[in-house]
C-alpha cells in the first residue's frame, strides 16, 4: 500500500489547480503520511444543511489521513488509510453518497519496490503523473472525533506490478473524472476505480527521501 505521498505546492496553488476555495488550510508543501493532516478537495456540500443544492463551490480542507477503524477491529489506534474493497459495509454508505468522496492532491506517491539497493535497503520510487503536475487521487472522508480520509486503491498496472506492487492508488485523470468522482451517482463513480495506463506514469528511483 502507498504509505507516503508528496504534495509539493502551497495550499493556494493547489486550490487554484482544482478550482477550490483554500480557506485557512495551512499546507505549505511536503510529505503526507498516515496519521498526519493533508489537504483534500470536497464538492463543498458537506456543510450544507437540508436538501442538497445542485451546485456548490469546491472546498479545500485539511483532514487526517487515516480513518478510525470499526469496533470489530478491536484496536482503535490502527487507522484505516486505504480502501481496497469499495463494497465493504464500512465504506459503501459513504461512497454511495457523493458528498463523502474527495480528491486527494499529490505531486507524487512513494512506492517500495521488490528489489534492494547496494546497502540492502528496499528500493523506493516516486511515481508521478506525466500529464498532471498535481494529480488527484480518489479519496473518501468520514467524520468522527477527528475529520479524516482514506485513499481508494485498485489493482496495480503492469508498470507498478513490475516494481513488485499488487495495488496502487486510484488516479482521477482530468476534470471530467474528478467531477464524476465528486458529484455523480455511485455506479458512474465506481467505474473510475481502475489502474492508470502505464504511459501516464513515470517512476523515479529515490536514493533518499528523509
Amino acid at each position: 500500500m502507498t504509505m507516503l505521498y508528496r504534495l509539493d505546492a502551497p495550499s493556494g496553488t493547489v486550490a487554484r489547480t482544482f478550482g477550490a476555495a483554500a480557506g485557512d488550510d495551512p499546507w505549505a508543501g511536503g510529505y503526507a503520511a498516515p496519521g498526519r493532516f493533508a489537504p483534500v478537495i470536497t464538492a463543498g456540500r458537506e456543510a450544507v444543511a437540508g436538501p442538497r443544492p445542485p451546485r456548490t463551490p469546491r472546498r479545500m480542507v485539511p483532514r487526517l489521513w487515516g480513518v478510525p477503524p470499526p469496533p470489530s477491529a478491536h484496536d482503535p489506534t490502527r487507522l484505516v488509510s486505504h480502501v481496497a474493497k469499495a463494497d465493504s459495509p464500512f465504506w459503501i454508505g459513504n461512497l454511495r453518497n457523493s458528498e463523502f468522496r474527495c480528491l486527494v492532491p499529490a505531486t507524487c506517491f512513494i512506492e517500495w519496490g521488490a528489489g534492494t539497493d547496494v546497502e540492502g535497503r528496499r528500493e523506493r520510487y516516486a511515481i508521478t503523473c506525466t500529464d498532471q503536475p498535481i494529480m488527484a487521487l480518489a479519496g473518501v472522508w468520514k467524520d468522527s472525533e477527528v475529520p479524516s480520509f482514506a485513499l481508494l486503491t485498485c489493482p496495480a498496472n503492469p508498470r507498478l506490478k513490475g516494481l513488485g506492487r499488487a495495488r496502487m492508488p486510484v488516479i482521477l485523470r482530468g476534470d471530467e473524472a474528478q467531477q464524476c468522482w465528486l458529484r455523480s451517482e455511485w455506479r458512474a463513480a465506481e467505474a473510475l476505480l481502475k489502474p492508470a495506463p502505464d504511459d501516464s506514469l513515470h517512476a523515479r528511483l529515490l536514493d533518499d527521501f528523509a
